[in-house]
């Protein structure tokens, strides 16, 4: 088992902050309409439950289960779907929901898949965009954090299934053995 430490990178208010922020830009955007948010397990539940209840439009939920991780930290590029939305998202609104963007891989492949079930629109909405690690070229429409580097976890990200209970985000640093 690796060693390491976790070091605090950005507290619960500030992640209290932008969830606020976040929520009132979709509040404005989707005035009016209905809106499917389909959030990526597990790591959005937390997110995505606070964003949720700040939302004042009439909303359904769904989720989707992919990876391109396994239980390492390096993303291996292929991405596989274990859990498909279930709903019909048809003629809807929809707001893929993530709490990091990465590489870049995971969402491409889940805009473009979602996309060919002929929704009104299919938009992201994530809180954290580590651009640094970017290997194909996206970007999301609604963005709470921007981070240049490290590997964090907290608020529902993790590292090999462990800390997404945090509140707040921590960097974790690797020891040298």
């Amino acid at each position: 088992m690796e060693k390491y430490r976790l070091t605090p990178c950005i507290s619960a208010e500030e992640l209290e902050k932008q969830v606020n922020r976040l929520a009132d830009q979709i509040n404005h955007d989707y005035a009016g309409k209905q809106l499917v948010l389909v959030g990526i397990l597990k790591g959005s539940i937390v997110f995505l439950a606070d964003l949720m209840r700040r939302l004042t439009m009439p909303v359904e939920i769904d989720f989707v289960r992919m990876s391109s991780y396994g239980m390492g930290a390096e993303s291996c590029g292929t991405v596989h779907i274990s859990k498909d939305v279930e709903l019909s998202i048809q003629d809807h609104h929809v707001l893929i929901v993530e709490d990091i963007i990465d590489t870049g891989y995971t969402l491409r492949y889940l805009v473009d898949y979602l996309a060919s079930r002929h929704p009104k629109s299919v938009k992201v909405c994530a809180l954290i965009d580590k651009y640094e690690r970017r290997k194909v070229d996206f970007q999301a429409d609604y963005v709470g954090i921007r981070l240049e580097k490290g590997f964090i976890v907290g608020y529902g990200l993790d590292y090999a299934e462990k800390h997404r209970n945090l509140p707040a985000i921590c960097e974790v640093q690797f020891e040298e053995q």
